[in-house]
């Protein structure tokens, strides 16, 4: 019973973790790392829609899947400004059909299907892992959890990656192949391929055949066929309809081992140089298991195991593989090389012995808390009637804009905040047609003592001296939100400073649980007397 629902709590809490990425009148859109910079290009259909975008980022991969899942017409001019090289985007073109197919074909309902996709993969990945890790005994929960929680795939959940959806085509496949059913394995891994090209290398799993003899060779080379004609296909098509099938990259790619041993070399650097810095602890713990899995299916070869075969075709995918790859924090490797992971977590032998080199295989498992920390809300919260809070029409909502003179947002269980570096502003937003009546409550806080006033205009709505550590809480009540924007400055008399801490910023005032009550329509109640 404890098992079970361990099993079962875990699924859990993960939906809890995915339901606070859920954004009022944005839904899910902040997974998919909308770039604020970027923002000029978008296609038209995206730039109607209300959507999360990072402040003063360029945003990731997602973004251009998305919009491609939002209008799949590739000969689009909008699209083509849109997507950073289209043709490579649309090579991988079968997760953005799903999203548009699933909305009928709605834009906006495709852009936050595509947002959760990865979210209902994990969820179905959760449920087919189970053939090979049923809940008989914690070392099968361990490698259940292990895959489920490694950092690759909780990254590929946060940023409405292809990766996650792409491990469960795979498991898929195989789970087919193990049944008896190689034709159809072979087609779900063809399929897959429209997905992520690098999904074609499962394919090893189907290249021995069950009899060695001439048929059953020439069968194998017919399922290898199958495989290989949905991408060939399509490659054709986006050759015909925009004239190129999209580059790779030149630096995804190195000769063997040698941005392998750079990405170590550097890790350990940084490991060495700083060894609180979490983003080389990150690359510490992914270098580290990502070779443990490598050694492992390099030094015990079971050439006659279907999932040996798989992993071995990723472990020379990774000699391979370049710079690109294994650069940043802590870098995209752990994503392109799932599907080796699980094999993993597969084939290690059980009983106690192994669990050491379970464990180290499996420690990327230990830094899955980054990309799945719930972000800040924007450091501001709307309450009060939703006809009020979204305008009906565009779907936007009332908002708070925080100028680049604060910091990005923090939180805590208890409360949310953001630091800024002086006098700084933000932008109340009222997307109705008709002005609200709202109250806007917060508090301030200090690390010294310093005078902090919040100015409407010329007037002053509030001011006061505070001693280092105060916190005061403030409230805006009846205040009139007209439609379109409202400026509030936030004005202080001391220049930021580095706090008594470990913190390197320079720090002025934090407002914190910044919290805007709509209570109606302005011009339908009656004036309040001000407290």
């Amino acid at each position: 019973m404890p098992l079970l629902l361990a099993y079962a709590a875990t699924v859990a809490v993960f939906l809890w973790v995915c339901a606070q990425f859920y954004l009022p009148g944005k839904g899910f859109t902040y997974l998919v790392m909308f770039g604020e910079k970027e923002n000029p290009r978008y296609i038209p259909q995206l730039r109607a829609l209300n959507h999360y975008e990072l402040p003063a980022s360029p945003g990731y991969d997602a973004q251009y899947y998305a919009q491609i899942a939002m209008q799949p017409r590739l000969s689009d001019p909008a699209l083509k400004q849109g997507v950073d090289n289209l043709a490579y985007r649309a090579r991988r073109i079968l997760f953005c059909w799903t999203a548009y197919g699933l909305a009928l074909g709605n834009p906006a309902r495709a852009m936050h299907l595509y947002a959760v996709q990865n979210i209902a993969c994990w969820l179905l990945l959760a449920g087919l892992l189970l053939r090979w890790f049923p809940a008989v005994n914690w070392g099968n929960f361990f490698r259940w959890f292990g895959v489920l929680f490694s950092f690759g795939l909780c990254y590929s959940v946060r940023g409405s990656l292809v990766d996650g959806p792409s491990l469960l085509l795979i498991a898929t496949g195989l789970a087919l192949a193990e049944s008896g059913r190689p034709w159809w394995s072979a087609v779900v891994l063809g399929v897959s391929g429209l997905g992520k090209e690098t999904n074609l290398l499962a394919g090893a799993a189907l290249a021995r055949p069950a009899e060695n003899t001439w048929r059953g060779w020439l069968a194998a080379a017919g399922r290898g066929l199958v495989m290989l004609l949905p991408l060939a296909l399509w490659l054709l098509v986006l050759w015909r309809w925009i004239g190129e099938i999209g580059y790779t990259g030149e630096r995804n790619f190195a000769a063997p081992f040698t941005a392998f041993a750079a990405k170590w070399h550097e890790t350990l650097v940084l490991v060495l140089a700083n060894k609180s810095d979490p983003f080389a602890r990150l690359s510490l713990l992914m270098m580290v298991a990502l070779t443990v899995q490598f050694l492992f299916f390099a030094l015990r070869p079971r050439w006659r195991d279907p999932w040996w075969r798989v992993a071995a075709a990723y472990s020379v995918l990774m000699i391979f593989l370049g710079e690109a790859v294994w650069e940043g924090y802590p870098g995209a490797a752990c994503r392109v090389l799932l599907p080796m992971t699980l094999a993993f977590n597969i084939l290690v032998p059980r009983g106690w012995k192994w669990w050491a080199v379970l464990v180290l295989g499996n420690l990327t498992l230990f830094a899955a808390y980054e990309p799945l920390r719930a972000p800040a809300h924007e450091s501001y919260r709307v309450e009060g009637p939703r006809a009020l809070r979204m305008a009906e029409g565009s779907g936007r909502t009332v908002e708070a804009t925080f100028d680049g003179n604060w910091f990005p947002p923090e939180r805590s269980r208890l409360e949310f905040w953001r630091w800024s570096s002086g006098s700084a502003t933000v932008t109340l937003h009222n997307p109705q047609p008709f002005a609200l009546l709202a109250t806007v409550s917060f508090s301030v806080r200090c690390n010294d003592t310093r005078k902090v006033g919040l100015w409407q205009d010329e007037y002053a709505r509030w001011e006061r001296t505070l001693k280092r550590g105060e916190v005061r809480e403030v409230k805006v009540r009846n205040m009139r939100l007209e439609p379109g924007e409202t400026l509030w400055k936030f004005a202080t008399d001391v220049p930021a400073a580095y706090p008594d801490s470990n913190d390197r910023r320079r720090l002025a005032f934090s407002v914190r649980d910044f919290t805007i009550e709509i209570l109606g329509r302005a011009d339908d109640l009656p004036p309040r007397r001000l407290k």
